[in-house]
């Protein structure tokens, strides 16, 4: 079999949530491109968006056999005739529906910012006030650097931990958070996580090449000049490579990005007094009171790396320690102060290390602010206006037509035996969707919104930690999302026994209700089913009936179930992205596996939702051509190098290139396609890969 060459261009991605490399750009440039709806329901004649049956066939390049790279086949004109914008670091299906997300949101936002009670209107208003803010100067970050500078000793450092925290920024070896008892899952329980590396990952540390090198210099700079932002003066790049030597100890202690997606070994449950044990030199008692934590038990989640991380930092000479947390708390409010610490930050962490030429326009940066501080206010009205009753009707038909394919699946595994197929049953059974919005809608009570942006951004941020510390002390609260109507992607979420899918993933081309069938169990289908074997994918599969972490398996069915998960990792380590740097099998099989199977079981829906009959023909294709084609299509993406470089290292899903050649795995594929021995994409029976 000739080898099977992988293209530095073009790719895409769906996260445990669904998105997240590429052709080159031409000089042409695409106005949004031919693939996505300008509004949903905008259609009278109740024809398909795009194309007849719901396909953009003019991006294909129909000069590629589709055996040798399916990816280019069909997507190899829009890859080629589509320019990144200068402002995005990719451009993709995930983009321009985030483009259009984001026109609609304005307009939500623009109309509360005339009324001069609303709190949406007045966050925008603050944002986009740049003479305010260029007029305020330093002087509203003055008194947190204040507070930083005037720590002189390691009981002080431990009190202003806990102060950087219930602020907003890090700094610190770890970073708190409020999630689910993934012991418990009726229950929120407080997390421990190690942090403190202002790079992407300990990689970028610990790897001697000229790329990194490059970096690591770019970001002397970089703090160099935020260290000048607080006051430093001449010994400002003495004190920035100080930083850096630091956190290249930090990173040497760091779990690396493998062990990390572990939920096994991220599950480290203790009682307080048990967490004050391991490094007792340490005050927590200070700063868990400066944090406003209350607690009997944690989780955890990295103890050695966090104790590691304790023990350099208090040997290590103070002035760094401050130095280091000046520049996180810099980063943290780089956009709501002046155009030059804005400027700065973006030009090492969006051109340094992704290649973006420009920022955003201000506007689209304070739509984005403010649907993050007071996200359900902003899409309670967006639900209502873009999303309507009959979609979450068809979607739901959609989920559970895959969920009811992946029970069948189950049912005739040949290699679980009948208990863990029970168990796997049940799982299945217990699942929830959530469709385009939320039933009940976070109110934000007590939180308002002024003319002084950083203010706002503190009372916003001093909300969110109370909120989530309240948590401590509630049930589980079911009917809370993750992500906004706004967003253009999907999750899953093990603890719930849930998958989501927000409104502004559900158009085309991922979901057209006026599309051919096959379209959209190719598209939004495969994304329900991603989104659902996620939680029977390698780290899914310890979450039990009830949303536990909590082994339900028999010893040689798991055993099966990872040797056809090693059989996926070596198969995703052979892509070689750019010259010596490779996809990370293991780092990417959760998505991996969310692809494969999620691909497989919406196939098997679609066939089902035939009833025996056969597909007709449009255009001259068939329906398992169609479902194949809209796989691809959702899966355009054209990356930056620099951006696709990094996802390498911190991104959990492959490349979109080598997202869509999943269908490698796939016999339906080399059949509607007459893939052959002599194709580059051909792979033996034997080692195609099925997990479910």
């Amino acid at each position: 079999m000739k080898k099977l060459m992988v293209l530095l261009a073009a790719s895409t991605m769906l996260a445990g949530c669904t998105e997240d490399t590429r052709p080159k750009a031409s000089a042409a440039v695409a106005p949004p491109p031919p693939a996505v709806a300008q509004e949903l329901g905008d259609d009278p004649a109740g024809e398909a968006e795009l194309g007849t049956f719901g396909f953009d066939q003019t991006g294909m390049d129909t000069s590629v056999d589709p055996g040798d790279d399916f990816y280019l086949y069909a997507n190899g004109t829009w890859a080629a005739n589509t320019e990144i914008p200068a402002d995005k670091s990719n451009y993709s299906m995930f983009g321009a529906l985030d483009d259009l997300s984001k026109d609609r949101t304005r307009k939500i936002i623009m109309e509360a910012a005339e009324d001069p009670t609303n709190r949406v209107g007045a966050a925008y208003r603050s944002y986009m006030d740049t003479d305010a803010i260029e007029a305020a100067g330093m002087a509203p970050i003055q008194p947190i650097l204040g507070e930083i500078e005037a720590v002189d000793s390691w009981d002080d450092y431990a009190r202003m931990i806990g102060r950087a925290d219930r602020l907003g920024f890090g700094g610190a070896p770890f970073v708190w958070f409020v999630g689910q008892d993934s012991g418990d899952s009726s229950r929120y329980l407080l997390a421990a996580y190690q942090s403190g590396l202002g790079l992407p990952d300990r990689d970028y540390y610990l790897t001697d090449n000229e790329r990194f090198e490059g970096v690591r210099a770019a970001y002397v700079d970089y703090l160099a000049d935020m260290l000048g932002f607080a006051g430093a003066g001449d010994d400002a790049r003495a004190r920035a490579e100080a930083i850096l030597a630091y956190e290249t100890e930090l990173a040497g202690i760091h779990w690396d990005r493998n062990k990390l997606g572990d939920s096994s070994a991220t599950y480290n449950k203790m009682s307080r007094a048990e967490m004050v044990a391991l490094y007792p030199e340490f005050d927590w008692d200070t700063m868990f009171a400066e944090g406003d934590y209350d607690f009997d038990e944690v989780n955890v989640a990295t103890p050695d790396s966090i104790v590691g991380g304790l023990e350099l930092a208090s040997n290590t000479d103070l002035r760094v320690l401050k130095d280091k947390m000046m520049v996180s708390a810099l980063g943290s409010f780089a956009s709501y102060l002046p155009a030059a610490v804005d400027n700065r930050q973006f030009a090492f962490y969006s051109t340094t290390l992704s290649g973006v030429p420009e920022q955003q326009e201000r506007w689209k940066r304070g739509v984005s602010f403010v649907s993050g501080i007071l996200r359900d206010d902003v899409g309670k009205e967006y639900a209502a206006r873009h999303f309507p009753a009959e979609y979450k009707a068809q979607m739901q038909e959609l989920v559970d037509n895959v969920t009811e394919a992946m029970r069948l699946r189950i049912v005739n595994a040949d290699w679980m035996a009948e208990e863990t197929k029970e168990q796997a049953a049940t799982k299945l059974g217990n699942f929830r969707s959530k469709i385009g919005y939320p039933d009940k809608w976070m109110d934000y009570e007590g939180l308002t919104m002024g003319d002084d942006l950083f203010a706002n951004v503190q009372a916003a941020r001093e909300w969110s930690h109370q909120d989530a510390l309240k948590r401590l002390d509630e049930p589980l609260r079911r009917w809370a999302w993750g992500m906004a109507p706004m967003t253009v992607n999907a999750y899953a979420n093990f603890g719930q026994m849930e998958i989501v899918f927000p409104a502004s993933i559900l158009q085309p081309p991922f979901f057209d209700p006026n599309a051919d069938a096959a379209i959209n169990y190719g598209g939004i289908g495969a994304v329900i089913g991603h989104e659902i074997s996620h939680h029977f994918d390698d780290q899914g599969a310890k979450y039990d009936t009830m949303g536990n972490l909590n082994n339900w398996w028999t010893e040689a069915d798991y055993a099966n179930f990872e040797a056809r998960g090693k059989a996926l990792i070596d198969q995703y380590n052979l892509y070689e992205i750019f010259p010596g740097e490779f996809v990370d099998g293991e780092f990417t099989l959760g998505e991996n596996i969310g692809d494969l199977a999620g691909l497989s079981i919406a196939y098997d829906a679609y066939k089902a939702s035939l009833n025996g009959e056969e597909a007709p023909i449009i255009d001259g294709t068939t329906g398992d051509q169609r479902f194949f084609l809209a796989w691809a299509q959702v899966w355009r993406r054209n990356y930056r190098d620099d951006e696709l470089k990094r996802r390498l290292k911190t991104d959990s899903h492959s490349p979109s290139i080598q997202r869509v050649w999943v269908i490698r795995n796939m016999d339906a594929w080399y059949d509607a396609f007459g893939v052959t021995p002599e194709d580059e994409m051909y792979l033996p029976p034997e080692e195609r890969v099925t997990v479910w």
